[in-house]
């Protein structure tokens, strides 16, 4: 499987350019092993920028492909690590972190790698652990659902369920689909669900589920065809991008555990 490429950079409004780098550091990277940007000096830039360019380098392509899995519940830190991303989108000119993202793509394949860990956890009996695989594959015929969590520098301007947020979020792939949310969620007080199952929720941030359609206008959101898909935050002080390189079906097995693995279910 081919490396994807790193991802370019994206500029923050109305900041100032020092040392004749770019006015905004973007930094993505999959999981939680992802570089930490935090406020800097000038003279650290340069070296944050090499590091933000390597980290968006090496990210593991996904597979839209549904279909029989064989996880155990011991798979499910890797699978959270191959559907998570995450990003900062932070001023040099302020020294302002403006938006840090982390989202999952709750797909197919990851609602099947937690139901397995969650039935483990909590002592599901089979039948018990089929219905709810089966409800949660289900809802992936309907919508597009993400897990977020994120933290900007200003907490009201960062709630994506209000109609002022200083942000927007839209769904979007390499073929030009750009599409609304049907809804967004907010988490008032993460539990000890989001905090086991989603790690990189913390107090300091603030967490969403955020559902798309499959289809809308008549055509998928995600085209069957499309070689990426992602999520777009805009807004006033600048744009982010969160992306999912997905595998060609030559590389579909590199997306599920060895075959040789006994079958859990």
């Amino acid at each position: 499987m081919t490396t994807p490429p790193c991802h370019r950079a994206y500029t923050a409004k109305g900041a100032t350019p020092v040392l004749g780098f770019a006015p905004m550091i973007r930094a993505a990277s999959f999981g939680m092993s992802g570089i930490v940007l935090r406020r800097f000096g000038p003279l650290a830039l340069a070296s944050l920028v090499a590091a933000g360019a390597l980290a968006g380098c090496g990210q593991p392509k996904v597979s839209m492909v549904s279909g029989t899995r064989e996880y155990v519940a011991s798979d499910y830190p890797q699978v959270l690590q191959r559907w998570t991303r995450e990003a900062r989108l932070v001023t040099v000119s302020q020294l302002d972190d403006l938006l840090t993202v982390s989202a999952t793509f709750e797909s197919w394949d990851f609602r099947w790698a937690y139901v397995i860990r969650y039935a483990q956890d909590y002592r599901l009996t089979v039948d018990q652990r089929r219905t709810l695989l089966q409800t949660t594959l289900n809802e992936t015929q309907d919508v597009h659902q993400f897990y977020v969590a994120l933290y900007g520098s200003n907490r009201r301007w960062t709630d994506l369920s209000r109609p002022n947020s200083a942000w927007i979020v839209r769904l979007i792939d390499d073929q030009g689909n750009e599409t609304a949310p049907l809804r967004i969620e907010y988490i008032a007080k993460p539990g000890p669900l989001e905090r086991t199952y989603f790690p990189y929720t913390t107090v300091w941030r603030q967490a969403f589920r955020i559902r798309f359609p499959v289809f809308a206008g008549g055509k998928a959101t995600i085209a069957p065809d499309a070689k990426w898909f992602g999520l777009r935050f805009a807004g006033a002080e600048g744009n982010e991008e969160l992306r999912w390189d997905i595998a060609a079906p030559s590389d579909r097995r590199s997306a599920f555990r060895d075959p040789a693995v006994p079958h859990e279910l």
